[in-house]
């Protein structure tokens, strides 16, 4: 089952059904679903690709009771809502639940598989993310990273999606594929919103929040390769060098002026980046991490900041430096739990070797 008729989750809803699962798309409305099913296309999402003759296609209204698997293909700002219904319209409670969301969730700037471990058990909650725009996605292929904390169901996941003939990479870490997916937007709207001021100002955008990302990320647990992979850079540049980038093209009508309230109606569908990257700065914050181009970009976005300001800000921000440790006439770089092991292990090795010099005979 997948909720939510947008052009990625009718995509997938089409790759789903490739793959041989049983799959229904659930429409927001009886209007919706009627005008799916005559015309078997989505003209107002994924115009030009016809949707299977075994996918079934109904409104939400008709509940969840038959679905083993329910892809969530909604907008993050009502993932809260939608998932407090679920128990209502007759989740089983043996489904898992498959978040395809790259926001986070308001108010606080939470992740969705997060968000779902909080109302159901973490072995029935999965994501899926990675460079995967609808159009090519369903024509030509993708690089999909199905995550979950449970080996079996990221397995089941993407073994449909590669008999759809789609890569599909399997992950454990579901929180940082998400966070990846979330900096990307952030970093291609920034870049968007740079890119008029030249090449190194738009990568320096881009580079900066995917760091600050990456220092948040990191506090929750999340790993190096979410953030590097498929999910992080592989989707960053998918989305960047993508003509039809939501995300990109609202960086631009920022810099033409445009004010944020206008843009989704002039791109015609929601924009992730106008609303997560407000939460990611509030988020990062709140971890007390240093981030003064997600800050700005969500000043941006607020009207608060002007465009040369941006730019500006952009082009001056250094980094936070990396953590050294000066010993003898070694400077080793410490960072995270691979700094701290091998901090770690240099103290026994000079506790031990001083030991051994004690018991040397002289």
């Amino acid at each position: 089952m997948v909720v939510g008729a947008g052009s990625f989750g009718t995509a997938v809803a089409v790759l789903l059904a490739r793959g041989g699962m049983r799959t229904t798309l659930q429409t927001r409305t009886a209007e919706q679903a009627e005008a799916l099913s005559e015309a078997r296309e989505n003209r107002t999402y994924l115009p030009g690709v016809e949707l299977p003759k075994e996918l079934r296609i109904e409104p939400v209204t008709a509940g969840l009771g038959r679905a083993e698997f329910v892809f969530l293909a909604v907008p993050s700002r009502g993932l809260e809502q939608v998932i407090a219904g679920l128990e209502s319209a007759g989740l089983s409670r043996r489904a898992s639940i498959v978040s395809l969301s790259k926001g986070l969730v308001p108010p606080a700037g939470t992740a969705p598989t997060v968000l779902l471990r909080r109302h159901f058990s973490a072995e029935r909650i999965a994501c899926v993310g990675g460079p995967a725009h609808a159009q090519e996605m369903v024509r030509e292929g993708a690089g999909l990273v199905a995550a979950a904390t449970d080996e079996e169901l990221a397995r089941l996941i993407a073994s449909v999606f590669i008999r759809a003939g789609v890569v599909c990479e399997q992950s454990n870490d579901p929180v940082g594929v998400e966070l990846a997916g979330a900096a990307k937007n952030a970093a291609a709207l920034a870049a968007g919103a740079t890119g008029a001021q030249g090449l190194n100002a738009a990568g320096a955008a881009a580079g900066h929040i995917f760091g600050e990302v990456w220092r948040y990320a990191e506090r929750q647990g999340a790993r190096p390769e979410s953030m590097i992979g498929l999910a992080g850079t592989g989707d960053l540049v998918a989305t960047a060098l993508a003509p039809q980038s939501r995300n990109r093209r609202a960086g631009e009508l920022l810099a033409e002026g445009v004010p944020a309230a206008e843009i989704p109606a002039r791109i015609g569908q929601a924009v992730e980046a106008m609303e997560s990257v407000p939460l990611l700065a509030r988020a990062l914050a709140g971890a007390g991490i240093e981030a003064p181009v997600t800050d700005a970009l969500a000043r941006l976005i607020a009207g608060e900041l002007p465009l040369d300001e941006w730019v500006a800000l952009v082009r001056a921000t250094v980094p936070p430096p990396a953590r050294w440790r000066v010993g003898g006439d070694r400077v080793a770089v410490q960072r995270g739990a691979i700094g701290r092991a091998a901090t770690r292990m240099r103290g026994w090795l000079a506790r031990r070797s001083g030991h051994d010099r004690r018991e040397a005979p002289e």
